[in-house]
């Protein structure tokens, strides 16, 4: 049998500590590498992805000078080159530069003099999008400067870095409590840039305040489109990834900007599924197939939406998405998917009993088929 793939262990494991260990020896006076490099060791197999950051970064702290002005003095000499300049995305560096965001988490979070020139070094070598956020946590007024500076930046890192880490909802980061609006201006620079590393962090800052205020990303990209001062292309593209969870809620407004009617004049004829006695074995796959027909000339996103079954009873909607497609009145299209309930996911557990299937259509429920997952 294949040993499952561990993400912890490629990205945080021995070499990268020896690779880190190597950084600091050479300009930390009296750094011993070999004892560096045993001490976390000794605990970092049996822990998390985040959890061997913190222990890295607890470790370090021991290796290091108490004075946090002469450390991070030190850190910025033992940095390796940064990430090329030249390129526009896809250069994420190596996670073992996280554990020094955490270092100045811990050791530097009132020390912004120290702490802001080096988040602005390190995020060069890798995204210090979860060690930013205390720091605008603590400091709102003052990063908030930070950020649009650094939005102007000329290195890409750094001014994607203004985006991602005051996105609302980014994942595995501690929440900031702000206004969702409050870094809008900050968006409003950085959503012209030239880098798709930068735009699709401004368009996911985006989709995070869709959850809470719909309406405010609307107006925003409204009025993005009205300014024209991003290339047509990437503003379109920016725009379907902000709206993402709004059109599969059938948010008028997100559809109207990309050219869809909230409203469409469509029929759709019966939902025929197999098994067609509606009982599927997890592990096996559901299909459904159905027809489409325009009244009017339409275009339609069309998406289905699985009730499931979830623990002590709940129900939890998941949307899917089928297909985007363009019909003339009168035209009909046949529409055929099938769905695989994998019954060994990590990430989502299925739940034997009744299931519901409802065909979605530029965010309209127009149709439905029960089935029952045994």
């Amino acid at each position: 049998m294949a040993e499952s793939f561990s993400l912890k262990d490629q990205l945080i494991n021995a070499d990268k500590v020896g690779l880190l260990a190597g950084w600091l020896a050479p300009v930390v006076p009296g750094f011993d590498a070999d004892a560096f490099h045993r001490d976390v060791m000794a605990r970092l197999l049996e822990l998390e992805l985040k959890a061997r950051i913190s222990w890295i970064a607890e470790v370090m702290g021991r290796h290091l000078p108490d004075d946090f002005e002469t450390s991070a003095a030190l850190i910025h000499q033992a940095l390796p080159p940064a990430l090329d300049p030249t390129l526009t995305d896809d250069d994420f560096g190596d996670f073992i530069i996280d554990p020094f965001g955490q270092y100045v988490v811990t050791h530097g979070i009132d020390r912004l003099d120290l702490s802001v020139p080096l988040l602005h070094a390190l995020t060069q070598r890798f995204s210090m999008e979860f060690a930013i956020r205390p720091f605008l946590i603590h400091h709102k007024d003052h990063m908030l400067g930070v950020l649009m500076d650094w939005s102007r930046d000329e290195v890409y890192h750094v001014r994607r870095l203004a985006s991602e880490g005051s996105r609302p909802l980014v994942p595995w980061g501690e929440r900031i409590r702000w206004a969702v609006s409050d870094a809008i201006p900050i968006l409003d620079q950085l959503y012209a840039d030239p880098t798709r590393y930068v735009t699709r962090s401004v368009a996911n800052h985006l989709n995070d305040i869709a959850k809470s205020d719909p309406d405010l990303v609307v107006s925003t990209l409204r009025r993005w489109q009205k300014e024209g001062r991003q290339e047509a292309k990437e503003m379109a593209w920016m725009t379907r990834h902000a709206c993402r969870t709004l059109v599969k809620q059938g948010h008028a407004g997100a559809l109207e900007l990309l050219g869809f009617r909230a409203d469409p004049k469509v029929n759709i004829g019966p939902i025929a599924i197999t098994p067609t006695d509606g009982k599927v074995a997890i592990d096996t796959k559901l299909e459904f197939a159905f027809d489409v027909t325009a009244e009017r000339d339409e275009a339609l996103i069309i998406d289905f939406v699985i009730q499931f079954q979830r623990s002590g009873g709940k129900l939890s909607d998941k949307v899917f998405k089928i297909k985007q497609v363009s019909l003339r009145a009168g035209q009909t299209l046949r529409i055929t998917k099938a769905h695989l309930f994998k019954g060994n996911a990590t990430t989502f557990r299925l739940y034997p009993g009744a299931h519901q299937l409802t065909v979605q259509i530029n965010g309209r429920a127009m149709g439905q088929v029960e089935f029952e997952l045994v």
